[in-house]
């Protein structure tokens, strides 16, 4: 007989800190659900306190961090992650224990840490996440329902975090559709050095590298559909990525030493005039991608931002 799933909680109250593409696509996502009766939220800026509130993202919006939290039994922390410990400060004494705190910051290792700073007797609420999802373009007026499904979330659990607290994370991100793993901070940031952030920092550098040709402009009035598709990361939150690569820098780095190294490999091929190596190469990374994209149980391998 198959277990039964566990049946997901209902929250009274969500707070949201942090209202743009992420915290929004999962409070909409919650509604959805029926997993939440009040939604409330506070944003930095009192715009987009007010979208959220129009948007029917939020029920209501409040106008500091504390006053968000305060009853709240479900708390997502969706700030860049330059922003946690500042967040985690204001919360800390208006956050009830019993709550859920949960994050969706790309590096976990010091989110961990400004956590670990800032929460006290609270850091047994926290569960740390990482959804594997997003777009290219930021703000609450792009948040939908329907971002979690199918993707894949990320948990890294503290030795403090309860057993209760992770198992509630689980249901919650499963009963939004996605699907659920659990791996150490330090492998997550070694992890997605690898496979986010080192693509985006490349997607980066060679836009800026087209453009700072004196034809550059040029070049670009003809790019077609590679171009378009290595490229569309390169139109990430500018913000956003500024925190995770800084947070992220050593492993990032590391990966940095192993693409180069991987470029100059393909340059002496190239100089060398080796077609059967530099064919070899190519056929290499081919194979390498089209067994990733059919690979079983692969929940991103379609268009994602993360």
């Amino acid at each position: 007989m198959t277990p039964e799933r566990p049946t997901a909680p209902r929250f009274e109250r969500l707070a949201l800190i942090g209202c743009g593409l992420m915290g929004g696509s999962f409070a909409l996502a919650l509604r959805k659900a029926g997993l939440v009766k009040t939604i409330v939220g506070f944003s930095a800026s009192e715009k987009t306190r007010q979208r959220a509130v129009e948007l029917k993202v939020l029920d209501h919006a409040c106008t500091n961090v504390a006053d968000a939290v305060r009853g709240a039994d479900l708390v997502l922390l969706a700030v860049p992650v330059g922003a946690m410990q500042v967040s985690f400060s204001a919360m800390r004494d208006a956050l009830q224990p019993s709550a859920l705190l949960m994050d969706v910051g790309s590096t976990k290792c010091d989110v961990i840490a400004a956590a670990q700073a800032s929460l006290g007797e609270r850091l047994s609420c926290f569960v740390p996440a990482h959804p594997i999802a997003g777009k290219e373009v930021a703000g609450i007026e792009h948040a939908d329902s329907t971002l979690y499904q199918k993707r894949r979330t990320i948990l890294t659990p503290l030795p403090q975090t309860s057993i209760q607290k992770m198992q509630a994370a689980h249901t919650v991100w499963t009963a939004i559709g996605s699907h659920v793993s659990t791996m150490t901070p330090e492998a997550h940031d070694a992890t997605f050095a690898a496979v986010s952030h080192l693509p985006h920092l490349l997607a980066f550098a060679a836009v800026n590298a087209l453009t700072a040709q004196p034809k550059g402009a040029t070049f670009l009035e003809m790019a077609g559909p590679g171009f378009r598709d290595f490229s569309r990361i390169a139109a990430s939150d500018a913000a956003v990525w500024r925190d995770i690569l800084s947070a992220n820098k050593t492993e990032v780095l590391m990966q940095v030493s192993h693409f180069r190294a991987a470029l100059e490999q393909f340059e002496n091929t190239l100089r060398l005039g080796d077609t059967p190596a530099l064919q070899h190469l190519i056929q290499q990374a081919s194979d390498v991608r089209s067994a990733w994209t059919l690979q079983a149980g692969n929940a991103c391998n379609q268009d994602s931002e993360d």
